[in-house]
């Protein structure tokens, strides 16, 4: 059966958004089935890849916070983003695949999904670069991409503990809700088969531990300028 757990965390604080994401990436071994999470912001942010220098990435966006991601990949806006996780435990398939295979697969998803609304993506066929750091200045293979331009980009994550891939999608303007995009992603089929959804209910390991590390870690000044 192609089990998967559906958190939606609604708006929270950047800190928190991240820190939730890395408490999920310790845990999802323990959940035993991979995690989809929809989230949201409550107030304008912006993120940057683990090994970016905050030095460099401070100058190129006025939005704060600025918060360091458990992940790779370069600068995100947040704001009117559509913003996603996606976890998998160490036994699960898409563990043991090559990262730019993870990459490929999570956006055609994102495709199938877009195409259920309707909406016509297609995924990058190659690498082309504009503004170097950040995510949607141009776009890597395998983004997203509307009429031309990317849409959605995501990050990842891949340790003994599991896969995380943080994703956000700057919606195309069209009349399209978000509600409607999550749908979406639930309805369509991942991988072989069609998922089978649960909703999952944050336990006391999981709050706690989300709540330590926004408080001791992804707010604090000495993780985020770190390098």
């Amino acid at each position: 059966m192609n089990s998967w757990l559906l958190l939606n965390s609604g708006p929270c604080e950047a800190a928190y958004n991240m820190a939730l994401d890395e408490a999920l990436l310790e845990n999802v071994a323990r959940l035993g089935q991979p995690v989809l999470r929809f989230y949201g912001w409550t107030e304008p942010a912006a993120t940057f890849g683990y090994f970016q220098k905050y030095a460099e990435i401070e100058v190129v966006t006025r939005l704060r916070p600025l918060i360091r991601r458990p992940t790779g990949g370069g600068l995100v806006p947040h704001a009117a983003d559509w913003t996603y996780s996606a976890v998998f435990p160490p036994h699960h398939e898409w563990h043991s695949l090559p990262a730019e295979e993870s990459y490929r697969r999570i956006h055609d998803w994102l495709r199938l999904a877009f195409a259920e609304l309707p909406v016509v993506t297609e995924l990058a066929p190659d690498r082309k670069l504009s503004l170097p750091g950040q995510c949607f200045a141009g776009h890597e293979k395998f983004d997203l991409l509307w009429q031309g331009k990317k849409i959605a980009g995501a990050a990842q994550r891949r340790n003994r503990l599991g896969l995380l891939i943080q994703g956000s999608v700057q919606p195309p303007p069209l009349p399209l809700k978000r509600a409607q995009f999550e749908a979406a992603m639930g309805a369509v089929s991942v991988g072989k088969s069609a998922a089978v959804w649960t909703e999952l209910a944050p336990d006391a390991v999981l709050r706690q531990r989300a709540e330590a590390l926004a408080a001791e870690k992804f707010s604090q000044a000495a993780y985020n300028r770190k390098r």
